[in-house]
């Protein structure tokens, strides 16, 4: 199994996203994300709020705390104050050039003191000429006073367009409360002070108009604005209000989502009392007319209680707001053109589906599940970041539903390459467990990719090794001590194999078949093999006493090991393998494991894994031989131990030359110098005297063997 299968298919992609879409856009049509969104949405507002160019035009008149205090202290009156103290602020946003007038301020009861008051008021509103009346509030509670427009309040008379089905998405109410006529029909605009907050209470989003008897009432922010330009004409279209050349994006409900400009007190603030002064100064003659300054040219006054214990505070999401600054937030974004676009409803689909095949997409070709949960939190954020984005563009993202599909579909990609990645460790441990080491197997698992089943062409440092006269060892022992023996045995010339990252092949009784550079690459192959070989017989020599004692045999181990090219892979049945190999070069090793016998040597390898052996390891030449079954010679070698080659062993390479050259005299007379230390030596006497008497006329230089 390699990474790539890690990798799911299409069909997991399309499947997967799918389930994510379908999820999300269920519980988004359901209302269930609802809550979370709003939140992730007021996260937006406080990143991005900014006043505007249009925020300088517009000035909030507190009736706050200090107002109260000083038209107490220097003109005797407590609260609630009389409509004559309403009135001199308005005129005083008159004398000072003020363009518009808004009044956030319920009028619907006559005073309680002199009825001269009230037409005092009017006549203000009325000298004011560009001033908007928050005064109405349309409801459905059927205890309201009004179901008709009031025979005594002039209608409005907004030059409005827009079909039936469309006006169908302004809010329509049944009932209303109206100030009473003297004031009601003295302001040139009559505005809906009723706003209905979000389900968690905070006022994201108003009703720009909304009707009532078939008349149209603006929000006061409207109003005022409407105030100043009465000719503009209001067309009511499928997704936006215009106003003019102003533009107001709603959504399906008909509201406005409100772009906020910062906190409490972003607009300019003013005390109600720096108006009501000047006024009772001019009234009172100790100041002209001309002293009055002409600071409001250009400026929409908005009037509003923002004293704490007049309670018209409203939860917005920058914090606690008066009731007035939503209403100047509302100017403000129709002076600027830029309320939040709500997107709809379509939109919100093909961005859910977007981000959620694309992420699914993407995680689900990534190659570990290391990269596949690095990417799930990039996926994460990612539409976080765009909704800001697209929130100072101006437009309402839908968060939640879209994190809610990527998450799910990718959720569920991750699981799946999870659980491929764990029958994938299932399957290589299980196949690979008998013959490579944990580390080896550990390096597997991290890296399947170097895995390649069914078979692969590859060089390999092939290992063979078989216990000598097995057969009568066998005979001699009960199947008891046979066995214990034997796993004895093979244990500890495994551990050195796989502690060499060599991998078993196989077991055939004693003999013992293994393999380097697959299933992983080794650079240094062939230096394994022959290192495993030098130790493995060192290793013997160290047990060999003990077996002696328990077994009563003497152990000795034939080592043969070629380098070359072999098929190597999962062999067998689709049901039942065998990690192997197979091809020439594997079956060269087998023969050299047998030769050893012919020169009364214990290891000998091939030309091709000598040549690939560092200084490090001390070599001798053998001879040239050809085993059965194979016609090319192959040039073969003894690894004698990691120190350097004995001095008696340069007669041996003498006598080698010798018998190269057919001179089986000279050849004897070198190799019986040391047929007593060097079993391979005595071995080429007797060769020599055979060939000897053989009288061999073509020769060539090499061993024949006649058996395996």
């Amino acid at each position: 199994m390699t990474r790539h299968s890690l990798r799911l298919s299409w069909q997991d992609v399309i499947l997967h996203s799918a389930v994510g879409i379908i999820i999300a856009l269920l519980l988004w049509s359901s209302g269930l994300l609802d809550k979370i969104e709003l939140k992730t949405f007021d996260i937006r507002v406080n990143l991005n709020a900014t006043p505007s160019k249009a925020s300088k035009s517009i000035i909030i008149v507190g009736l706050d705390q200090i107002s109260l205090n000083w038209v107490e202290e220097n003109m005797g009156i407590t609260w609630p104050w009389p409509r004559q103290l309403y009135g001199a602020i308005i005129d005083n946003c008159k004398r000072r050039g003020a363009k518009a007038i808004g009044f956030d301020v319920i009028f619907t009861e006559y005073t309680s003191l002199e009825f001269g008051y009230d037409l005092y008021l009017k006549e203000s509103i009325e000298n004011s000429k560009n001033f908007a009346l928050g005064s109405v509030f349309l409801t459905r509670d059927r205890h309201a006073p009004y179901s008709e427009w009031p025979n005594d309040i002039p209608k409005p008379t907004f030059n409005i367009t827009g079909n039936n089905d469309i006006l169908a998405k302004i809010p329509s109410y049944p009932r209303a409360i109206f100030p009473i006529p003297e004031i009601g029909s003295a302001a040139k605009v009559l505005c809906n002070v009723q706003h209905q907050p979000d389900s968690d209470g905070i006022y994201r989003r108003i009703h720009p108009v909304a009707l009532f008897d078939g008349e149209l009432l603006p929000s006061l922010g409207v109003g005022m604005y409407l105030a100043n330009n009465p000719d503009a004409k209001i067309n009511i279209l499928k997704d936006k209000i215009t106003i003019g050349e102003k533009e107001i994006p709603i959504d399906s409900n008909g509201s406005a989502i409100l772009n906020y400009r910062g906190p409490a007190k972003t607009y300019t603030y003013s005390n109600a009392f720096k108006f009501i002064r000047p006024e009772y100064l001019l009234e009172n003659g100790e100041i002209t007319a001309d002293e009055i300054p002409q600071d409001l040219e250009n400026k929409y006054v908005l009037f509003g209680f923002t004293a704490a214990a007049l309670y018209d505070n409203k939860i917005s999401p920058m914090g606690v707001f008066p009731g007035t600054e939503i209403n100047a937030t509302v100017l403000d974004n129709l002076l600027s053109s830029d309320f939040i676009h709500p997107l709809p409803g379509k939109w919100v689909i093909v961005t859910v589906a977007f981000f959620t095949f694309i992420s699914t997409l993407i995680v689900s070709f990534l190659a570990s599940i290391r990269a596949q949960i690095f990417s799930a939190c990039m996926f994460f954020f990612l539409p976080a970041f765009v909704s800001i984005a697209m929130y100072r563009l101006g437009y309402a993202f839908a968060l939640v539903p879209v994190q809610v599909g990527v998450m799910t579909g990718i959720a569920i990609s991750i699981s799946k390459a999870y659980f491929i990645v764990q029958g994938q460790e299932k399957f290589i441990r299980h196949s690979f467990k008998h013959y490579l080491s944990p580390v080896v197997i550990d390096q597997l698992i991290n890296n399947p990719d170097r895995l390649k089943l069914g078979g692969e062409r590859k060089e390999l440092s092939i290992f063979f090794s078989d216990l000598e006269g097995f057969t009568k060892i066998s005979e001699g022992l009960d199947p008891e001590d046979l066995t214990q023996l034997l796993n004895e045995y093979l244990t500890a010339m495994t551990d050195i194999i796989l502690d060499e990252e060599g991998t078993v092949d196989k077991f055939e009784g004693d003999a013992i078949i293994a393999f380097w550079n697959a299933p992983l690459d080794i650079d240094n192959h062939a230096e394994k093999a022959v290192r495993t070989a030098l130790r493995s017989q060192q290793k013997l020599d160290e047990l060999r006493p003990h077996f002696l004692e328990q077994y009563g045999e003497k152990l000795h181990m034939r080592i043969g090991i070629n380098t070359g090219f072999a098929i190597v892979g999962n062999i067998g049945s689709s049901t039942r393998f065998d990690y192997s190999m197979l091809g020439d070069a594997v079956n060269l090793a087998a023969r050299l494991e047998g030769a050893n016998k012919y020169y009364n040597i214990y290891t000998m390898i091939s030309s091709s894994t000598f040549e690939r052996l560092s200084k490090d390891f001390h070599c001798r030449e053998l001879g040239r031989l050809r085993v059965v079954g194979r016609n090319e010679p192959v040039t073969v070698y003894e690894p004698l131990s990691f120190e350097k080659i004995p001095e008696g062993h340069q007669d041996f390479s003498r006598g080698l030359d010798f018998f190269y050259t057919g001179d089986f005299t000279s050849a004897f007379e070198a190799f019986k110098c040391q047929e007593n230390e060097d079993p391979a030596a005595k071995a080429y006497c007797v060769k020599c005297k055979e060939l000897q008497r053989k009288q061999v006329d073509d020769w060539a230089g090499i061993w024949e063997l006649d058996s395996k």
